[in-house]
């Protein structure tokens, strides 16, 4: 646990870097999409915000030198230098036009309780609820998820233990896990640089579960739905798939942000006028003038250059932290190039694409140096042979959904049952709104820009169907159908939050909205600074609430940490609980699970003992004298033996238990199926003889 001092440090570190992170967001938002305001402009900031983040630790990281000390220097000077000079040319007379409001008073409606907005508060506050339950669990065990300790913790660990993010992160010759793109990762690591500890880990799901309700509300904002579109995203987020999100590393929730904040983004920035007949597509907030929308320097009828860059930077950023966003962040960004006027596609596809290069470019170009292949799963483009490991993926055997469309058996056993318990009982419902929600975006009456995030939608539906991963394990049983349903995650709280924009549904929906007003006379400029001061003391307010229960907190999460594990083989559960207490240690491991190996000051070395291969490839050892020359040469403390799982008809423990067992090896811990050996000295490669 943390002493008061290094807590308070940790919190400060964090805060420096959040806040210089934020203030030099806010001055470019402003510079490059002044039309956004309210919740989809600190959607936006917050979008530039992460991104600038990401760049300095990947920047850094290339070097070796993501650490503490530069890290910090770096979003400090960044951060506070974009500020200054922002701020030096807004006082020069740059503020975007935009960005001004009439000084004079005049007469608006005062809103009453609205009662559709509260209801749907009440959704999304019951869904953050649900989803903190979650956490809090995590708070009391560690993160304990399959891939949270399989790689997400690991690459986490590793980032912040090296300060390298350009190097391969090698971990279980699986699935070639270590060329998987790592924004989330990264992030975390951030928090661990902060404290020395995996404090944040826990919680960092917990927020980008509120992104996405905040992206959800602002995907209706343009029409007058935000409720219902934040009430249905709001139950997308709740259904079983992703349940495993909550408390831990996983990051199918951190790329569906991405992917709801650039669509958020592009419905608001369009900014089609009204249609005749009612409200058109691109009903703006009133609170935004007819002069503020048409002073935007604009790409055609709807989107600006810095609405494109934001768009297509927020597309970037979910390719660059799941694969399964590859194809919808594609599709986002070549639709918003084809819907600009012929003039403009290049210089609109520019802009997109060079943003998304930049949101997720960085781990495919470090795939392309490692393995001459940007995406190494990919052996073969037509008859070209493309440059990629030669191994096999291991792991789970690979099939999709599609593959399987046709076999009734597969779907009476694993898929209709896998729909029941990954989506609820209601899965047929949600699945008919949320398609309905995709097909109604190409409506008659649907824009430009809805028609582009219906593709976006049905491209995430595909990725879910073609997914090598979307039903995987021996053929004809796909245990993995239910697990990968959370690929289909993006296409269902995409249909689901864009249902209500439709044409068809938008009338009726807004006359729910019942509220009680009256006129009011206000001075609009001194009612945005009477709100602005009182929002600044409430997150202090908020902050500093939260810093004080974050310090018990934080005790009582390192108390029990793997304190007493029980999510895998009780070999390996006694060996997570024995490495809490050991540090400064090197571990080598034949565990696929090896995050909580780490220790509970993240101070372990931990390697799994493989062997190096062309294009980046990494196997397991198959000989005794393999096994004995690697650990020979990574100078380890400790060794763990260990299979992943007790299989009947093999052997309690693997063929690298009996090749550790030589002088200067000595036990320190035996249970099926686990070994701990503590090493002192080499082994002799020369007396192996199995």
């Amino acid at each position: 646990m943390l002493g008061p001092g290094r807590y308070l440090l940790g919190v400060a570190e964090l805060g420096l870097i959040v806040g210089f992170a934020w203030l030099g967001a806010v001055t470019i938002r402003r510079r490059l999409v002044p039309e956004l305001t309210g919740a989809t402009g600190q959607l936006a900031t917050t979008i530039l915000a992460i991104a600038g983040l990401l760049w300095i630790a990947e920047i850094l990281g290339s070097f070796g030198w993501f650490e503490v000390a530069p890290y910090l220097f770096g979003v400090i000077a960044i951060g506070g230098g974009t500020w200054a000079l922002g701020r030096g040319s807004c006082r020069g007379g740059g503020v975007p036009s935009a960005a001004r409001r009439s000084p004079h008073p005049h007469t608006t409606r005062g809103r009453g309780v609205d009662v559709l907005a509260l209801a749907a508060l009440v959704v999304a506050a019951a869904a953050v609820i649900h989803f903190a339950a979650g956490v809090r669990l995590r708070l009391s065990t560690g993160m304990t998820g399959f891939d949270s300790t399989w790689y997400h913790g690991p690459f986490a660990a590793g980032f912040f233990q090296s300060g390298d993010t350009w190097s391969l992160h090698f971990i279980a010759p699986q699935f070639l896990a270590w060329f998987y793109p790592a924004n989330s990762e990264v992030l975390h690591a951030v928090g661990m640089a902060a404290f020395h500890r995996d404090l944040l880990s826990p919680l960092l799901n917990l927020g980008w579960f509120v992104g996405c309700l905040v992206a959800g509300w602002c995907i209706g904002r343009p029409y007058r739905v935000a409720p219902v579109s934040l009430a249905l995203t709001a139950v997308a987020l709740s259904i079983p798939a992703l349940s495993d999100q909550a408390g831990e590393a996983r990051n199918d929730i951190v790329g569906l942000f991405f992917l709801l904040a650039a669509v958020a983004v592009a419905l608001n920035a369009w900014g089609v006028r009204p249609s005749p007949g009612g409200m058109g597509a691109g009903d703006i907030d009133s609170e935004e003038s007819e002069t503020e929308r048409n002073e935007s320097t604009r790409i055609g009828s709807g989107l600006s250059t810095g609405a494109l860059v934001i768009a297509g930077l927020a597309a970037g950023l979910a390719a660059g932290t799941k694969l399964n966003f590859l194809l919808p962040a594609g599709v986002l960004v070549i639709g918003l190039a084809l819907i600009a006027p012929r003039g403009s596609r290049w210089r609109a596809f520019g802009a997109a694409g060079l943003a998304a290069l930049a949101g997720g470019g960085y781990w495919y170009l470090r795939n392309l140096a490692h393995a001459g292949n940007p995406l190494p799963w990919v052996k073969h483009l037509g008859p070209i042979t493309l440059p990629a490991p030669e191994q096999a993926l291991g792991g789970r055997e690979g099939h999709s959904v599609f593959g399987y469309l046709t076999d009734g058996s597969v779907w009476s056993d694993w898929f209709l049952p896998g729909f029941h318990h990954g989506l609820t009982i209601f899965w047929p419902l949600l699945g008919v709104l949320a398609l309905a929600g995709l097909v109604l975006c190409f409506g008659r009456r649907a824009s430009p820009a809805q028609r582009v995030i219906g593709l976006v939608g049905l491209a995430s539906a595909l990725a879910w169907l073609i997914a090598p991963t979307s039903a995987s394990g021996p053929d004809g049983s796909p245990h993995g159908f239910e697990s990968g349903l959370r690929y289909l995650a993006p296409a269902l709280a995409l249909g689901l939050a864009l249902l209500p924009t439709a044409s068809q549904l938008r009338p009726p929906l807004a006359s729910l909205s019942l509220t009680s007003s009256l006129p009011v006379h206000t001075d609009w400029k001194r009612r945005s600074q009477r709100m602005g001061r009182g929002l600044i003391f409430f997150a202090i307010g908020v902050a500093v609430l939260l810093v004080g229960i974050g310090y018990p907190v934080q005790r009582h999460y390192l108390e029990h940490r793997y304190e007493n594990p029980a999510f895998t083989t009780p070999g390996l559960n006694a060996a997570f609980e024995w490495a809490q207490q050991i540090t400064d240690a090197r571990i080598a491991t034949t565990s696929t699970r090896q995050y909580p190996l780490y220790g509970k000051n993240l101070t372990n070395h931990v390697d799994y003992i493989g062997e190096e291969q062309p294009h980046g490839g990494f196997t397991a050892p198959t000989t005794c004298q393999s096994w004995r020359h690697l650990l020979n040469a990574g100078n380890y403390d400790y060794a763990i033996a260990t299979r992943d799982r007790i299989e009947p008809g093999k052997t309690p423990y693997p063929p690298a238990a009996r090749w550790t067992e030589a002088p200067g090896a000595t036990v320190v811990l035996r249970k099926p199926p686990t070994v701990v050996f503590r090493l002192r000295g080499r082994l002799p490669v020369s007396s192996c003889s199995r």
